[in-house]
């Protein structure tokens, strides 16, 4: 079954476009899937966060080519996608308490959680660390695919290294399509972010990466969440994906000013130099922080996002995507409130402005 939107994809030889309903996965189109996978395959799929690049965990060489499709450093691990907590204890040397607190509270779901990866579990897998990263999406097509294939599923996003996720099929297409088998487009991701990152090795677990799990809830259960601020800047091993100074940027330089006024300054300032300039703002500051006339100014394209955490999530990396694909020579960002409701956004976006 060809997706009824493959004139609207780049035309790869050798890649396959299914279109699937996100909600009851055609069996046709995921067995042919596993079958793709049980060959060595790669395949693009959606989950709840982003979409993504998918082969057979426990298959060395299969692993090995996804980092190659990426451009990803061999010491940056990935995340393997099971269905069950059963299925995740099964590939942990060890399993702690707040392991199963965690994952009976918000799995299936995005949330990863990293343990001690059990010997028998490729090291290429975990970037060569002694580690593996965990976790059990909610998403029906990635579950129907988890369950016929009956083993886990080695998943980064379907993007670039350093690059915009995906959150739809084209956006994936565009940056890894040349070098899949088959892509399966579910349509739009439901949180448009990806998912939040514990480490639960140690005395106290950390959040490695904020994401798509509110912080709040993850505090209601584990109180003495900790929590890495700083990007890891070495060569040495990742203990989870997302942790570089520089990720999730688009094409286009990002820039985050302090407010709505001095961001919407700094995009008729550039405007002026090279035309086509975009601007991020937050909805319901624009009417009283950012001049309206901006809108109409020539070179300045605006797009304007809710002003809830989860709302802004779920459409910033489509927005930043749009504003790429319009051609924009820079985009300036307001900066979203400096709460702990919005650090999964303001993570991403510090990584996005970061020149390293």
């Amino acid at each position: 079954m060809a997706s009824a939107n493959a004139a609207s994809y780049a035309v790869y030889p050798g890649m396959r476009v299914l279109s699937v309903d996100p909600r009851r996965p055609d069996a046709a189109a995921v067995l042919e899937a596993v079958g793709v996978l049980r060959r060595g395959g790669l395949v693009v799929f959606p989950t709840e966060t982003v979409y993504g690049l998918g082969c057979r965990a426990l298959d060395e060489s299969a692993v090995a080519r996804v980092f190659a499709v990426k451009g990803r450093p061999p010491h940056h691990p990935l995340i393997a996608h099971v269905t069950t907590e059963g299925s995740a204890r099964e590939l942990a040397a060890v399993w702690p308490p707040v392991a199963s607190r965690l994952a009976r509270a918000f799995w299936p779901g995005p949330l990863t959680l990293v343990v001690e990866r059990a010997s028998f579990v490729p090291a290429i897998v975990a970037g060569g660390g002694g580690s593996i990263a965990l976790r059990a999406p909610s998403h029906p097509v990635a579950r129907a695919l988890l369950e016929v294939l009956g083993e886990p599923i080695a998943a980064p996003s379907a993007n670039r290294y350093q690059c915009l996720s995906p959150t739809c099929a084209p956006h994936a297409i565009r940056q890894v399509g040349g070098d899949v088998d088959l892509v399966l487009d579910g349509g739009t991701c439901d949180a448009g972010i990806e998912s939040t990152v514990i480490d639960v090795r140690g005395p106290s677990a950390r959040v490695l990466r904020p994401g798509a799990v509110p912080m709040a809830a993850l505090r209601d259960l584990v109180p003495n969440l900790e929590r890495v601020l700083e990007p890891v800047e070495s060569e040495c091993v990742r203990d989870a994906p997302g942790m570089d100074r520089r990720h999730y940027a688009p094409r286009a330089p990002l820039l985050v000013e302090s407010d709505g006024p001095t961001a919407s300054r700094l995009a008729a300032e550039l405007a002026q130099h090279q035309p086509d300039v975009g601007l991020v703002t937050l909805e319901r500051s624009r009417a009283a922080t950012v001049d309206p006339s901006l809108s109409f100014r020539p070179g300045i394209v605006e797009r304007v996002l809710p002003r809830d955490p989860e709302g802004y999530a779920r459409h910033l990396y489509s927005t930043l995507h749009e504003l790429d694909d319009a051609g924009v020579r820079a985009i300036v960002v307001e900066r979203v409130p400096d709460d702990e409701s919005w650090c999964a956004v303001a993570d991403r976006l510090a990584r996005a402005a970061s020149k390293s």
